[in-house]
């Protein structure tokens, strides 16, 4: 950006922090309704922040005392939220709440945010620890380790070939590392640079896919176009994202999630969309009971051939790029994650010296009943309580997460920013919204009723 801008130089993301949080208040909090659900969330968001900042530096400094703190921070906060969308259904009364904003200056802030975001992305060069995880899977593949054992443990479940990207970190608040491609060899250094601009071009692809995601949820489903752009410009806004934007593995799920919410109508598609989300990172698959429900009255055959057509074709993908049967199957292991809990290499919160892994195991217990209770649990389910409780599933999966859980949260930002400003929802009921047939029939000029229910 130096080169196009005057003596541009990037903000640090703790400076970015006070700035992007003094403007989504400006922005969006309701000073005429200081006790408004609207401003909690809004204070709730801007809370994350700093336990990210916490897990940083106590990773940077080895200081496990404040990256434990940091961890802790984001759980509580995570765990409000849980609360707060598992009650969301209880909400009957949710006034229009607009941003301080016009649409215009809304739609500007939306786009030069989104430009100095991919712009990050580009003049980023992935360092060391970006390169962990994309080192270890290439000597994988390469036939150099135990692709049955070792890469599913070290790296965790989720499609093999997505983890041979890069884990670009956009933002840091210390000097990065030293370039390392004079320790590499030509040919990595080659993959090297293939990997990197696959992961540059992926990230941003689905930065923008979650955005425009979101406006045409707000213009489509909400009637309100206004609500799906000021959802996108606080996304766009949060200090995460300024660190996490080329993050691969945070943000593809996170798209595909918001389109599956934005094709709700068409379960073939939103079932297509949901399968892809659980290859690629797996923790999606606790979504399958909540939007089963959800289509059970009309659809549930369509969204699980939709989910099950995906999944074949990205097994077909890893049957095409395997040399032999031994190296798909640690594949398809790793892509389904076939491993108990207690034998995955614990990283981030659960690896901490003051936490017992044994503990995982009754989060995991308390998740799975939740995921449960959510299948049978309210009937029959809307399109307010499906975006409600889909980023209840998301968020309860963090808090037991082996690799980094509580950091993922591009899983579910997006769908809890459209909590936050949805309107109500409750006449948008499978039953109601959906065609009795495989393919959605055109609407004939006196369904105009049916249209407006809709």
């Amino acid at each position: 950006m130096s080169d196009i801008l005057f003596h541009y130089y990037r903000v640090n993301p703790t400076t970015w922090f006070y700035l992007s949080s003094l403007l989504s208040l400006s922005l969006f909090f309701k000073f005429n309704r200081i006790w408004s659900v609207r401003n909690l969330d809004l204070l709730g968001l801007v809370l994350l922040a700093p336990g990210l900042l916490a897990v940083e530096y106590g990773g940077y400094k080895a200081n496990t005392a404040v990256q434990q703190l940091g961890f802790v921070w984001i759980f509580m906060v995570s765990g409000a939220f849980l609360v707060r969308m598992l009650f969301d259904s209880l909400m009957v009364r949710r006034p229009m709440l607009e941003p301080n904003l016009s649409v215009g200056g809304l739609v500007f802030l939306g786009a030069s945010l989104l430009l100095f975001l991919l712009a990050n992305v580009i003049n980023t060069r992935p360092q060391r620890d970006d390169l962990a995880g994309a080192v270890a899977a290439t000597r994988l593949e390469a036939g150099k380790a135990n692709v049955d054992a070792d890469q599913l443990t070290r790296l965790g479940p989720g499609y093999p070939l997505l983890f041979l990207l890069p884990q670009i970190s956009t933002q840091r608040i210390f000097s990065p590392d030293a370039d390392v491609s004079d320790s590499l060899d030509v040919r990595e250094r080659n993959d090297r640079r293939l990997h990197e601009i696959t992961a540059r071009m992926m990230a941003i692809l689905s930065q923008l896919s979650i955005v425009a995601g979101m406006i045409l949820i707000g213009w489509w489903h909400f009637e309100n176009i206004r609500l799906g752009i000021a959802a996108a410009v606080l996304y766009l806004l949060l200090p995460y994202t300024a660190l996490m934007t080329g993050r691969v593995d945070h943000a593809l799920p996170g798209a595909l999630i918001i389109w599956a919410v934005a094709t709700y109508r068409q379960p073939l598609i939103a079932g297509a969309l949901i399968g892809l989300a659980i290859g690629t990172i797996y923790y999606p698959v606790f979504l399958l009971p909540l939007w089963c429900g959800f289509y059970w009255e009309r659809g549930v055959r369509r969204f699980v051939a939709g989910v099950g057509l995906s999944l074949l074709l990205l097994i077909f993908g890893l049957w095409l790029t395997s040399p032999d049967a031994a190296v798909f199957i640690g594949q398809l292991r790793q892509m389904f994650g076939w491993v108990f809990p207690n034998e995955v290499s614990l990283e981030g919160f659960w690896s901490l010296p003051a936490n017992d892994a044994v503990f995982r195991l009754p989060v995991l217990a308390a998740f799975i009943a939740m995921i449960a209770t959510l299948a049978i649990w309210p009937v029959p389910k809307n399109l307010g309580t499906l975006l409600s409780c889909t980023a209840a599933v998301l968020l309860g999966s963090q808090f037991w997460k082996a690799h980094n859980g509580g950091l993922f949260m591009a899983w579910f930002l997006p769908v809890l920013l459209l909590v936050i400003f949805r309107p109500n929802l409750e006449n948008r009921v499978a039953l109601l919204v959906l065609d009795a047939e495989w393919f959605p029939k055109r609407r004939q000029p006196g369904s105009a009723l049916a249209d407006k229910t809709a």
